[in-house]
């Protein structure tokens, strides 16, 4: 099978036997000139960021310089063989972002001050009262699209109200929600 550029896997084959059997540093320029960027685009399209892609790219092709002699034509192609390795490696760059249990904080979060509870408190005293106030047709609403948790659309498919109609009720309820609690 020939590549756009023309090369084949047979190449690539003779390219990485040459790395592996003579330390073929030419051979290892054309492997590295090919491979390399389709390597860090890989990484790219993982998520990886594009500096850190280049590092690791960098870091595979070393590995494909220092590991040629594991290869085996008869287990994978050139290609599938780098690429492997490529994906090794950002699956070990996934674990070393993740922190370590040690990191990790441990017992009981710290009590609140006592003021802000109290600040906490006046605050849903204050946004019980103003719920209490609404008309009852916004109080419905408000109450099942935030206690509920209701999509918009599922409010109006329950009250058989227009959807226009649920979404005015929500924002005029909002409104005078957010009027009483300045």
């Amino acid at each position: 099978m020939q590549a756009a550029d023309g090369t084949t896997r047979a190449t690539w084959l003779a390219e990485i036997e040459a790395v592996r059997d003579r330390g073929d540093t030419a051979a290892f320029a054309a492997l590295f000139a090919h491979f390399a960027p389709r390597v860090k685009a890989f990484l790219i399209r993982g998520g990886c960021p594009a500096d850190i892609a280049e590092d690791v790219a960098q870091d595979v092709m070393a590995a494909v310089w220092r590991k040629a002699h594991q290869f085996d034509a008869s287990r994978a192609s050139v290609a599938t063989w780098v690429f492997t390795i490529a994906r090794n490696r950002r699956i070990d760059l996934a674990r070393r972002k993740r922190p370590e249990p040690e990191d990790l904080p441990w017992g009981p979060d710290q009590a609140p001050a006592a003021s802000d509870v109290v600040a906490l408190q006046e605050d849903m005293d204050r946004l019980g009262s103003a719920l209490a106030a609404l008309p009852a047709a916004q109080r419905e609403i408000i109450e099942r699209a935030y206690f509920g948790e209701l999509t918009h659309t599922e409010i109006a498919a329950e009250t058989g109200l227009p959807l226009g109609t649920i979404k005015s009720r929500i924002r005029l309820a909002l409104d005078r929600l957010r009027h009483a609690m300045t």
